[in-house]
């Protein structure tokens, strides 16, 4: 059987899909596409996003990172232009039903607030599923967002405190929110955890962490 056997076969199987209701191209849709993913010599989570109802899709509690207003508006104007080019990185709660997002809240609230992008939507936002407990999450969403750019300083001490809570040492800390020692300690100081690390002495002058 050569590629072109297989084409032919797949446009047979989805021989009235236009017929189908919303509801159910989604769920045929998003069952396809997982499908696609079990055999695809790609197991990367791009591989396999899905749509989600909008309203299924929420916050985090421990995100750091924020928009201004100006880019916050540039970013509803590059959706409604481009459309959606990156899907919301999330979580799935399977047994609530819920979807709590690792990276993209602001591309999250343009598809749910903005009215004419969520009836283009059909009330839908494209997502794609990380397994992966709170700690490592919460790591996601610094990685994620650290590649972009600058953090609220005092946000980012409650990431590191959070994750010291949840286990994680010190090294690992450093290691997954790609971090020095001494970026780590400080924002340690910042959370209110000073205590922990009295033995330690920096003098370089620190501010807003970036990432350079």
């Amino acid at each position: 059987m050569n590629a072109n056997t297989v084409l032919s076969k797949v446009q047979r199987v989805f021989e009235g899909f236009e017929n189908l209701n919303l509801n159910e191209q989604v769920l045929v849709l998003n069952t396809v596409r997982e499908y696609l993913m079990s055999i695809s010599p790609f197991q990367e989570p791009v591989d396999m996003v899905r749509w989600v109802p909008a309203e299924d899709v929420i916050q985090n509690d421990y995100n750091p990172n924020s928009v201004a207003p100006p880019e916050m508006k540039l970013l509803e104007i590059s959706i409604r232009e481009d459309g959606y080019t990156q899907p919301i990185v999330v979580y799935h709660d399977e047994q609530n039903g819920i979807y709590t997002v690792v990276d993209g809240f602001h591309r999250s609230r343009v598809g749910k607030e903005i009215i004419d992008i969520h009836d283009r939507l059909h009330g839908y936002l494209p997502v794609v599923v990380i397994d992966k407990d709170l700690k490592n999450r919460m790591a996601s969403t610094i990685r994620h967002n650290r590649a972009r750019g600058k953090h609220q300083v005092d946000k980012m001490g409650d990431i590191v405190k959070g994750l010291s809570a949840n286990g994680m040492s010190e090294t690992e800390i450093e290691i997954n929110l790609g971090m020095t020692e001494e970026e780590r300690v400080r924002l340690s100081q910042i959370a209110g955890i000073a205590h922990l690390f009295a033995n330690k002495e920096y003098t370089r002058a620190w501010g807003e962490l970036s990432d350079e």
